[in-house]
């Protein structure tokens, strides 16, 4: 187990990381918009389950070796972001579709959704940097085994980051379902979830380290 001092601070340092918008945080608030918000929680599941996946494969090492290979690296982004932008073209196509009558997420679309957000989490090289780069950094040979602590320090991180994922996916769903009282207003919300995934894709396509 790490020490206590070495949790706090890597809880510290991955709060900076996990409150700042990112591409999991559009990702989750662009399903929102565009699906609702009980799609936007399952979302999160799907998310963090794919994150889960990078904490152990960096724990075993193989992290480390993906994040130091620019053609996985590379193959990772632009698949990533292709899903991105099908998912997005999928939401503007369906961008009037109302949810469940209570907003409730059916059992095979709701697997779909969760699928959905566990390859984009999965798939997300920069949490794979992130996790291999800076993960090993708190590790103490004397408090354990390292694959042990680099485990349970991510699963600290996953908790920490699902209390935050799911109020931007509340609060984007709480947005969304004013939005659906009006048929108008429900297609506009939907096809704004659709662009700013489309909108997403793209960007992890033309930016961040591609190797």
């Amino acid at each position: 187990m790490p020490s206590a001092a070495t949790t706090v601070a890597f809880l510290l340092g991955s709060l900076v990381f996990v409150v700042m918008p990112g591409p999991s945080v559009l990702f989750i608030v662009g399903r929102a918009v565009a699906l609702g918000r009980r799609a936007a929680l399952v979302t999160v599941a799907g998310n963090l389950a794919g994150v889960l996946v990078i904490v152990v494969l960096v724990a075993l090492g193989i992290g480390t070796v993906v994040e130091r290979s620019a053609v996985v690296l590379t193959v990772l982004k632009f698949a990533g972001a292709a899903y991105l932008v099908v998912l997005g073209v999928r939401a503007w196509r369906h961008r009037g579709d109302r949810p469940g009558p209570t907003g409730v997420v059916a059992a095979g679309a709701g697997r779909r959704v969760f699928r959905e957000g566990l390859v984009v989490g999965v798939t997300n090289p920069k949490a794979i940097v992130f996790f291999a780069a800076v993960l090993p950094q708190f590790v103490d040979p004397t408090q354990g085994t390292t694959t042990g602590q680099m485990l349970v320090l991510g699963l600290l991180f996953c908790a920490l980051a699902s209390v935050v994922d799911v109020g931007w996916a509340l609060g984007a769903g709480a947005a969304r379902d004013w939005f659906a009282r009006s048929p108008g207003r429900l297609r506009a919300t939907g096809g704004a979830g659709g662009l700013m995934l489309v909108g997403l894709g793209i960007g992890v396509a033309a930016t961040g380290r591609s190797g």
